[in-house]
């Protein structure tokens, strides 16, 4: 007998060209390549319709996220109030398949009990209320700073009053424990976040640079690329290169500001694949320790040394393949050491045994269809 299953997602899931569609992307196609008959719908605001989709769906639909001000509420956070489309709740309602919720986003029609006679699973992306209590930590608009500290606080509330009505499948067992211990979760699975890369590519020898990337819009990435230029690279005259999409002026200048650093602007993605396989030394530190970084998992993919913080790597697996410092002196410290290190073969087998059986896109959708049916 075929197996059907809704998915709902929070945006158009292709191009897979940042971190929220990645994980989403892989799973559909991983999915379709074991039999499973996929129903797809997707929120959009600007991504278009994609044709890509239908190669791996029985059927596609797409619902326009509201606005601001069609979503405002004293109760329930932005993300979700704007992601409760009528259209979509008939589209479930038409059968009795099983149901997959891409993040607490796509959650409305759940948690106001329009789903109870179904099998509904929900895949976290984040511990999403922390998420935004960071975002707002180290926000410099004052406008975006109360945004955030309001939807931080709607989130909480939300995620808490949902907590024991979800099954839940999160992408790091940090995230896991904290929904277990302060949220209250019962049910709730690790399953690792699904890949375009199948297994470690890395180009043995050295490189000539040490890199960060990331998308520099995003405030905490923006934060983590001015700390290293201004605490790490500013005593350090080993050259470093920072890269991602739309950086604010104040951090091309910062970065433009010694001889041995440098910003790459918008870079293509195959330029920025580049970087990372050219790169001696990527160093990706955090400040935001829910999740999984996929531009951390992009690195150890496919580049050389990956150096991190506690709160980049915790719950994620990947603690013992990455090398790890807490502060400015620690990084300094190891990035003087593995600037000299090769990457060897060694180095290439550890890496590839620790990943193997984690990241396994056909694996990962064994388990997820397991629990499902």
């Amino acid at each position: 007998m075929d197996k059907h299953l809704h998915i709902v997602t929070h945006d158009v899931p292709w191009p897979a060209d940042f971190g929220g569609v990645v994980d989403l992307f892989y799973k559909i196609q991983a999915l379709h390549k074991a039999g499973i008959k996929i129903h797809l719908h997707c929120f959009h605001t600007t991504r278009p319709e994609q044709s890509i989709l239908n190669r791996y769906c029985e059927s596609v639909h797409y619902y326009q996220r509201k606005s601001i001000y069609a979503s405002l509420s004293l109760t329930i956070p932005y993300i979700v109030k704007s992601r409760n489309s009528e259209a979509l709740l008939e589209n479930l309602k038409k059968d009795n398949y099983p149901i997959l919720l891409e993040g607490i986003h796509c959650t409305y029609w759940f948690n106001k009990g329009m789903l109870n006679d179904r099998q509904v699973f929900v895949r976290l992306h984040n511990v999403e209320y922390r998420y935004y209590h960071q975002l707002a930590k180290l926000e410099k608009n004052i406008i975006k700073k109360i945004y955030f500290r309001i939807e931080s606080m709607l989130l909480k509330q939300y995620e808490k009053q949902l907590a024991r009505k979800a099954r839940y499948l999160c992408v790091s067992m940090e995230d896991a424990l904290i929904y277990k211990n302060e949220l209250g979760a019962d049910k709730i699975y690790f399953l690792p976040v699904f890949l375009p890369w199948n297994q470690p590519n890395a180009d043995k020898g050295s490189g000539s640079f040490c890199l960060y990337h990331g998308n520099l819009s995003v405030n905490e990435n923006e934060k983590a690329a001015e700390w290293l230029l201004s605490e790490v690279f500013n005593e350090l005259k080993i050259p470093f290169v920072i890269a991602g999409k739309s950086p604010r002026p104040a951090l091309k200048a910062l970065a433009h500001k010694h001889p041995h650093t440098c910003i790459v602007v918008n870079p293509s993605d195959y330029e920025m694949q580049d970087l990372i396989k050219k790169a001696q030394l990527n160093i990706l530190p955090s400040f935001n320790n829910t999740g999984v970084k996929l531009k951390l998992l992009n690195a150890v993919f496919n580049g050389r040394h990956c150096l991190v913080n506690e709160q980049a790597s915790k719950g994620t697996g990947l603690e013992n393949i990455c090398f790890q410092a807490n502060d400015a002196a620690g990084f300094r410290k190891a990035i003087e050491a593995l600037y000299k290190e090769p990457f060897t073969e060694k180095n290439m087998q550890h890496r590839s045994a620790a990943l193997k059986n984690l990241y396994c896109n056909e694996e990962n959708a064994r388990q997820l269809i397991a629990w499902i049916y």
